[in-house]
């Protein structure tokens, strides 16, 4: 994928791609792995905040309590009241976590990935908090252009064992525009075409303009899961786009890449990271 800019004839149900949208939850869900999850990495990126580690969150709106004695004749009626017994409260359902592997289970989602994911929701908590972004919408990009990365297949610090790169743009790829060089072969190692790099697929044009350092490293790496996560969601969320929205999401993931077919994809899978329910085959159209 990566061709954020590209125009293809696909026009596959955007409607329907934009209500599936309403399945993804604007809050907080449960952490996707219970289990093995790596350790948080420092929080910053182009300008680091301080407190940014703390994740959104988006509580129910709270209604003051009752006065404890009201105008009409309370202190009369609480001097007989008994104090009924104490409730037990209801066991909270905890989801179930997500397998940590995409070989293991079709909502697997590697532990590395899932910390990279997360740490780009807490970071545009404190940078970009009208986006309200949810990490499931940077793991949907993640699962249809990388499968998360080739499965995790990166170092503990998120650093890919074997760079992600798309196929050159020279016009020989059906369908495919000719880029010429923007970088001069510095990210994508051709100094003629483009091609799109790193696990979430950025033209290197692109991610010289979105790029952040998401592992606090001071170097934005579009080979490292944490820094690829982080840059995924300042495209998403540019323009002060609000991605609660699920209009808004759609036109986010329809500008990253130009068909309905993927955004149908990508919203698919971050509502079955969401939700827990693995999405159906007809979910997810063939993407051209």
């Amino acid at each position: 994928m990566g061709r954020h800019s590209k125009k293809t004839k696909s026009r596959l149900r955007l409607r329907w791609s934009i209500s599936l949208l309403w399945l993804v939850p604007v809050g907080l869900v449960a952490t996707a792995t219970a289990s093995g999850v790596a350790p948080e990495f420092p929080i910053r990126s182009k300008s680091s905040v301080p407190g940014s580690a703390q994740s959104a969150q988006h509580p129910a709106a709270q209604h003051p309590a009752e006065a404890a004695g009201s105008e009409s004749g309370a202190e009369s009626v609480s001097a007989v009241a008994q104090t009924p017994a104490p409730i037990a409260p209801t066991p909270v359902q905890a989801t179930p976590p997500l397998p940590p592997s995409v070989a293991q289970h079709a909502l697997g989602i590697p532990p590395v990935n899932v910390a990279a994911y997360q740490n780009a929701e807490r970071v545009l908590a404190s940078e970009q908090p009208d986006c309200n972004m949810h990490w499931t919408l940077v793991a949907g990009i993640g699962r249809v252009e990388s499968t998360h990365a080739y499965d995790g297949k990166t170092d503990d610090n998120g650093n890919m064992l074997i760079p992600v790169l798309g196929p050159v743009l020279d016009g020989s790829l059906a369908g495919s525009n000719v880029i010429s060089d923007t970088d001069g072969g510095a990210l994508d190692g051709n100094p003629y075409y483009d091609r799109a790099v790193g696990p979430t697929q950025f033209l290197p044009e692109t991610w010289t303009r979105y790029a952040a350092d998401g592992n606090g490293d001071g170097v934005s790496d579009p080979q490292n899961l944490f820094d690829s996560a982080l840059t995924t969601g300042n495209y998403l969320c540019d323009g002060g786009l609000d991605v609660r929205d699920p209009r808004q999401a759609a036109k986010a993931v329809y500008r990253y890449n130009n068909s309905a077919a993927y955004v149908a994809n990508v919203l698919a899978w971050s509502a079955g990271y969401s939700t827990g329910i693995i999405p159906a085959a007809s979910d997810l159209p063939r993407i051209h």
